[in-house]
């Protein structure tokens, strides 16, 4: 065969052809995928900043963090990032001119300043992402989008982060200062006066507590109270009752009182009339007879003293009826003006009475006086005459005064003591049913006074808590600024804490805020430790691509040389010249007993040429990944191994399934190939794949020359290497037992479908 193959420049060519074309195919491929995501900055995505900033109220500086987005991505190389309007942006998504596009909106900023709010709301970048165009770009402008958003949120976190640090070491620094001092010793002042103030309130709560419970027994006492004001009221209405009486005969005993001082008063007055005719008529008679006048004038001084006894029972009735206005109700003046209406009556009558009083004693007189002397009789006449007169005016104006100011202020009085009795009547009423409703309003009253003392109670015990707080928080304060000072005392175990504390505090104020702030914004780091680590994509993906090729290579053998050996071949080999002889047998492939061979003569008598060419294509294309590309293999000699090894198990499986079946084999190799690609885990982990080729995995020979080489570049855990060698090499098994031993039911059967197949004159 090997002379053959080399018989002409053609063969050769064509020889040499079938060795190298299968380390090209690995070659390119490994080459094109040697470092894609390096490569990523061709990849266009554009970006679209319409935000328009964001200004505070409290702070007036204007943020705009879209402006430092596109800042950011100006210094970043990862994409090819394209600035332009957000139509572009998404137009050029859609037509294919950009793979991806990010667009930030205009209220990007003020939503992420609401962190500071109580209503926060959560910013959002548009992304928009053409995915037709490519199935790894789409993965590849992900992970460029998600490094925009990671960006954002590292700078916002190290920009807050930084300006807290700042700030929190200007503190520092000012809390070391004079002013600052001042000013704690200002707070302290004004703790301790605060302290006192919640000290005092909490007394004066525990004392409005007393004070309720002291109220709650005078609520007590006043339901007593007023059921005691209900039986008084209810005695009240009965007085109230004779008071009406009283007042009906008040008003009429006013009406006989005013008919009996008419008339007594008009009998007095008729009497004077008389008395001065009688007095008239007895100093006519002096001339006549003294004896005679005298006696009539001495009648008549009796009769006038007679009739005083009218003016003391008029007073007498006058003062009772003083004495019962006394008693009345008070109703504004009118009692007042009636008492002293009365008052002024009783004067009038006492001087109506005095001048009574001096007319009988002048008529006593006169009558000495006729029989002493008669020329003083005259002028004693005249004096009686202006004495009765006298009289008689006192009496005219007793009448008048009583007409005019005593019956009237009688009757408003009568009438005024009536509306109040009926007045207080319906009050009293009113009273009594107030009473009983607030009898059981003080039932109600206690026992809210009760709630509202355990209230007070735990009032007193907050603000007495609150006290004590701040007292706390002033020593605190004035220990810390002891530590601060530097002067705490070097004893005290809790002064030392503290001293370590504010050190410890002085110290992350006065360090690198940025370092401080970038430690925040992202405070854990990845560390990646490679094990068995990889130079890079190229050199991972060689040993899928590099067995592939191997397989790729196997299958080009079966398909440009022949698997079976034709009777002239075999006559030839034989040495049996170029005539073939008469032998009784069928014809063609798989007839070796014809010639007196085995059938493992003729299987491996034609492979052997096949398992040079395959162990020629692995060596190139193993030296080639090694030396031309340069793919990692830490352990070369075993990498080389895994090729040759490969390139006689694969070669062996199709040569056997090709001279089993024929062109049927080819095209099940074909298939096997199909299926290892997507279930070998060269590309994507088998965990990944669904579960039929997790299944199928364990018994392809692809996973395990692609492990075995894995571990030949990398390193091997414990024999992994070995064991790996070793399940490859057991396809060789199920591959020569088809090939020597259940290869020769089918031989007929193989022949009659070739047969079949080239009388169609097509295959």
């Amino acid at each position: 065969d090997m002379c053959h193959a080399t018989r002409n420049v053609i063969a050769v060519i064509v020889s040499m052809g079938l060795v190298v074309v299968p380390a090209l195919y690995a070659w390119f491929n490994i080459a094109a995928s040697w470092d894609p995501y390096g490569n990523t900055k061709a990849l266009k995505v554009a970006v679209a900043n319409n935000d328009k900033g964001y200004k505070s109220d409290l702070i007036p500086v204007r943020v705009n963090v879209g402006e430092t987005i596109i800042s950011t991505l100006h210094a970043n190389d990862q994409l090819d990032w394209q600035f332009v309007k957000s139509d572009k942006a998404i137009d050029g998504v859609k037509s294919g001119e950009y793979y991806a596009a990010i667009v930030i909106p205009k209220g990007f900023s003020a939503d992420m300043m609401t962190l500071f709010s109580p209503d926060i709301k959560h910013a959002q970048l548009k992304y928009y992402l053409n995915e037709k165009i490519n199935p790894i770009a789409p993965h590849i402008t992900d992970q460029g989008a998600t490094t925009v958003v990671n960006t954002i949120d590292k700078t916002f976190a190290k920009t807050i982060a930084q300006v807290g640090l700042d700030l929190a070491s200007s503190i520092l620094h000012y809390s070391q200062s004079p002013q600052m001092a001042e000013y704690m010793r200002n707070l302290n002042g004004n703790l301790t006066t605060m302290a006192d103030t919640l000290s005092g309130a909490s007394q004066q709560v525990t004392s409005y507590s007393q004070l309720l419970g002291s109220a709650n027994d005078i609520v007590d006492s006043t339901g007593k109270l007023l059921a005691s004001a209900t039986k008084a009221g209810k005695q009240a209405q009965n007085a109230l009752k004779q008071g009406k009486s009283g007042a009906t005969s008040f008003t009429s005993a006013g009406a006989n009182v005013t008919s009996s001082v008419n008339t007594a008063l008009d009998q007095v007055s008729g009497a004077f009339d008389q008395v001065a005719a009688k007095v008239n008529k007895a100093f006519d008679a002096i001339g006549k007879g003294s004896d005679t006048a005298a006696s009539q004038l001495t009648a008549l001084s009796e009769q006038v003293s007679s009739g005083e006894s009218l003016y003391d029972t008029y007073i007498t009735s006058l003062n009772h009826m003083r004495e019962s206005v006394e008693q009345l109700p008070d109703s504004d003046s009118a009692k007042q003006a009636l008492l002293e209406a009365i008052d002024r009556e009783i004067t009038l009558l006492e001087a109506a009475k005095g001048d009574s009083q001096k007319l009988a004693q002048q008529l006593k007189d006169a009558s000495t006086q006729v029989t002493q002397d008669t020329a003083a009789a005259e002028s004693s006449r005249k004096e009686i005459l202006n004495r009765i007169t006298s009289a008689k005016q006192s009496i005219s104006n007793v009448r008048d005064d009583y007409a005019t100011n005593v019956k009237p202020k009688i009757d408003a009085l009568a009438s005024t003591v009536s509306t109040l009795i009926s007045q207080t009547d319906s009050m009293i009423t009113q009273l009594s049913g107030t009473a009983d409703g607030l009898d059981d309003v003080t039932g109600d009253v206690g026992t809210n006074v009760t709630s509202i003392r355990s209230t007070l109670g735990a009032i007193a015990k907050k603000l007495d808590s609150s006290a004590a707080t701040v007292k706390e928080l002033i020593t605190k304060l004035e220990t810390g600024g002891n530590a601060g000072d530097g002067n705490s005392d070097g004893g005290d175990g809790d002064n030392d804490a503290d001293s370590g504390e504010s050190d410890e505090l002085r110290a992350l104020a006065t360090a690198n805020a940025s370092t401080l702030s970038t430690l925040i914004s992202a405070p854990v780091a990845l560390h990646r430790v490679s094990v068995y680590p990889i130079a890079n994509y190229g050199s991972a993906m060689a040993p899928f691509y590099t067995i592939l090729s191997i397989w790729v290579g196997a299958i080009i053998l079966c398909a440009m040389l022949k698997v079976t050996i034709s009777d002239r071949e075999k006559a030839h080999v034989l040495g049996l010249g170029d005539t073939l002889p008469r032998i009784a047998g069928p014809s063609g492939p798989g007839n070796a007993s014809r010639w007196g061979l085995r059938l493992d003569h003729e299987y491996f008598g034609r492979y052997a040429i096949f398992a040079l060419l395959a162990l020629l294509q692995g060596t190139l294309v193993c030296l080639g990944d090694t030396y031309f590309l340069g793919v990692q293999a830490n352990h070369a000699l075993q990498f080389l191994a895994v090729g040759w090894l490969a390139a006689l198990v694969f070669s062996n499986i199709v040569y056997t399934l090709t001279v089993s079946f024929g062109d049927i084999g080819k095209a099940v190799a074909v298939v096997l190939l199909v299926m290892q690609v997507a279930g070998s885990g060269g590309t994507f982990p088998i965990e990944t794949l669904p579960k039929f080729f997790q299944m199928l995995y364990p018994f392809l020979p692809f996973p395990h020359a692609i492990d075995a080489m894995h571990a030949a570049m990398a390193g091997s855990y414990g024999n992994e290497y070995l064991l790996d060698m070793v399940y490859l090499a057991l396809f060789l098994i199920p591959s020569l037992l088809l090939g020597l031993v259940l290869r020769k039911p089918v031989i007929r059967l193989n022949n009659w479908v070739s047969r079949n197949l080239e009388s169609t004159k097509v295959m």
